[in-house]
């Protein structure tokens, strides 16, 4: 038996590596908003949670920004084809 080598491009796999903890960072964002959305609609929340929940979900979206900027990773990047299923995030 012989072992194979593959080439590794450690650069590459370091961009893709942080494209896929944003991904995983940005799908938990997404769930978190439509948490607050659905609490906010039955009326669970008090005006001053309504209030700290939209600072913390703009500053939370400012900051995906920024990491995006930094690493090179455009927002529209952090998505997944799931073939069949569609995409894991949804289309905005």
């Amino acid at each position: 038996m012989t072992a194979s080598r593959v080439d590794v491009d450690s650069e590459q796999l370091g961009h893709d590596l942080v494209a896929l903890v944003l991904t995983v960072v940005e799908l938990l964002r997404q769930l978190m908003e439509r948490q607050a959305i659905r609490r906010i609609d039955q009326g669970d929340l008090t005006d001053q949670q309504v209030d700290e929940i939209g600072t913390t979900l703009m500053l939370l979206d400012q900051r995906m920004n920024e990491l995006c900027e930094q690493h090179g990773v455009r927002p529209e990047d952090l998505n997944l084809d799931l073939g069949p299923l569609g995409t894991l995030l949804p289309r905005g």
